[in-house]
């Protein structure tokens, strides 16, 4: 079935009633993106989705819309109700003049799978590789195929980490260069659930998975379920059922989240015990470590694209 798109910039429109606006009219999705990347559709049908490019948005806390200084609004409409009559009842519905709109005829595709096509087998550290489910097979020159290589299995979907973004890759990189082996982890924040599988799977005993949004939970309990360490994983709905002296703690999140939560994360840790902590821009680095300070001694591990992980050993 073809489709009708149509977008415009936002400016000054609240995303929010810009977003209801497009549903009301009969969208059967809508797409936030950077205005300056290439024009492009990557929503899923009835979802509405946050097209982000590498660095452009921190991790939205849940219901949270966060977007560039230029947003680009798409909105896509089956071609049934493509038409003039379309076109200005979205203007009117926005407020806008209905030449502000965009319209473009776009044929049918699989819209859930449309992202699929620049998500790739990618490594971090020496050993340890994320892939999409459909690519079974890397190119011979980074070949996952390795005697030791570690695979996780992850297609991006509702919740936020598939390894793309420099944080989260970050905090891949350093659980690679752990022996794991007999620990026990919590993924504070988990979104795709991705740090605590990949720590399962480098040999970690068992992880606790925690985040506010219960999408993320679902999909944390599917993505363990298809790489094999579903019975390892414990999913935990409130930060309550999180257990005390823990060896890791990961948190990718954002370093506003970080410093409120500082008191009640350094609990988690058994002492020399070890954190990682993620989503910090270069600027905020200085008042984070200070704060985790107290409990932990605190260090750069490594820092990408503006971003920086911080490590730190509990007192």
């Amino acid at each position: 079935m073809p489709y009708l798109e149509l977008s415009f910039t936002l400016d000054r429109i609240d995303p929010e009633v810009a977003e209801a606006a497009c549903f009301d009219c009969g969208a059967l999705s809508v797409t936030f993106s950077d205005e300056s990347e290439p024009l492009d559709v990557t929503a899923a049908r009835g979802k509405s989705t946050h097209a982000a490019t590498p660095g452009a948005v921190l991790e939205p806390r849940p219901g949270e819309i966060r977007l560039w200084p230029r947003t680009r609004l798409q909105a896509l409409f089956t071609a049934d109700e493509a038409g003039a009559q379309l076109i200005v009842a979205v203007a009117r519905a926005l407020g806008l003049e209905p030449a502000r709109l965009r319209a473009r005829a776009l044929a049918d595709r699989a819209w859930e799978r449309e992202w699929l096509r620049d998500f790739h087998a990618l490594r971090f550290g020496r050993r340890l590789w994320v892939c999409p489910r459909h690519q079974y097979q890397a190119p011979r020159s980074e070949a996952p195929e390795a005697t030791d290589a570690v695979v996780v299995r992850l297609d991006p979907g509702l919740a936020f980490g598939t390894g793309t973004h420099p944080s989260t890759a970050l905090c891949l990189e350093w659980l690679e260069s752990l022996m794991l082996d007999g620990l026990e982890l919590i993924d504070y924040g988990c979104g795709s659930g991705l740090l605590a599988i990949a720590a399962l799977k480098l040999g970690a005993r068992r992880a606790y998975a925690f985040d506010v949004d219960p999408q993320a939970l679902l999909a944390s309990r599917q993505n363990a379920a298809d790489n094999g360490v579903a019975d390892r994983l414990e999913l935990c709905e409130s930060a309550a059922q999180l257990p005390r002296a823990c060896d890791l703690l990961v948190a990718n999140i954002l370093s506003e989240v970080l410093l409120s939560l500082a008191p009640a994360m350094a609990a988690l840790v058994a002492p020399r015990g070890s954190v990682l902590l993620a989503g910090i821009l270069l600027a905020q680095q200085p008042e984070v470590a200070a704060r985790y300070s107290a409990w932990f001694d605190m260090q750069r591990y490594a820092q990408r694209d503006g971003w920086v992980a911080l490590r730190g050993q509990r007192h």
